[in-house]
């Protein structure tokens, strides 16, 4: 709460909140958006998956947010449940997210007064990035009318943006997660799925210290918000291990150009 705060003196124009992010229990991204959103008058994005909720569940849901003002939702499938944990929960994939938009654009047509707006993911590291530009095509088709793009650590990353630009009627909001150590990037390089890190901005890392890597960390990133900047229509940032400091650094620079 403290950090969202933090956020909004900053200047950002939405938060999101990500749902049970690899399938561990954390707060519900729901109930967390309604408490910033009542507390800190804060536009909120929450996350839905498709992994642990039934449709009724799901619609039960979206009449919940509907009460309590949110009106933005990002819609995902959802990781899937991790190897140990499956003994003890059972993923429940009964649609995917391009199901549940379509799902969403029917109530909103039919009887919500204050629509959603949808939002989806576009990985644009993905190997085979045509099958996932037709996927997101697929998507816009269902009523998701923006993507969140993964963060952006490669040449091929931003050719994949721009083509995502000219081929998607969609708003795109770029990836932005700044790297703060050379544990950091080796880890999110070879670890997480989705991102990808140029080898050239791993080494830049080597034998620095938390200082230079966090001013490394603000340069490099101003560099991609710079490189995207033609091609989006806003920044999606995500705050490395609640280090907010650096996003601030990051909004200022974007409000500056």
């Amino acid at each position: 709460m403290n950090n969202a705060e933090f956020l909004k003196e900053a200047g950002v124009d939405a938060v999101t909140i990500a749902d049970c992010p690899i399938a561990r229990a954390r707060v519900d991204s729901s109930l967390l958006a309604c408490k910033l959103h009542r507390e800190l008058a804060l536009d909120i994005i929450p996350h839905m998956t498709c992994r642990d909720r039934n449709i009724n569940a799901t619609k039960a849901l979206l009449f919940g947010l509907q009460i309590e003002g949110i009106s933005n939702v990002l819609v995902v499938t959802g990781d899937p449940i991790p190897s140990e944990d499956r003994q003890e929960v059972k993923g429940v994939f009964n649609f995917n997210s391009q199901i549940l938009a379509g799902y969403i654009r029917d109530l909103n047509e039919t009887m919500f007064s204050n629509p959603f707006m949808v939002f989806g993911a576009l990985n644009l590291n993905a190997v085979n990035f045509e099958a996932e530009l037709a996927k997101a095509k697929r998507k816009a088709e269902q009523g998701m009318e923006g993507f969140l793009t993964q963060p952006v650590h490669s040449q091929q990353a931003l050719i994949n943006l721009k083509r995502a630009r000219t081929a998607l009627n969609a708003y795109l909001l770029g990836g932005v997660l700044p790297i703060v150590s050379h544990r950091n990037a080796v880890y999110m390089n070879n670890e997480i799925s989705g991102i990808e890190v140029d080898e050239e901005i791993v080494a830049r890392y080597e034998g620095t210290s938390r200082e230079e890597a966090q001013r490394l960390a603000v340069t490099i990133s101003c560099q991609t918000i710079d490189a995207m900047r033609a091609y989006v229509d806003g920044y999606y940032l995500i705050t490395p291990f609640n280090r907010v400091e650096i996003i601030a650094e990051l909004i200022s620079h974007i409000h500056a150009h």
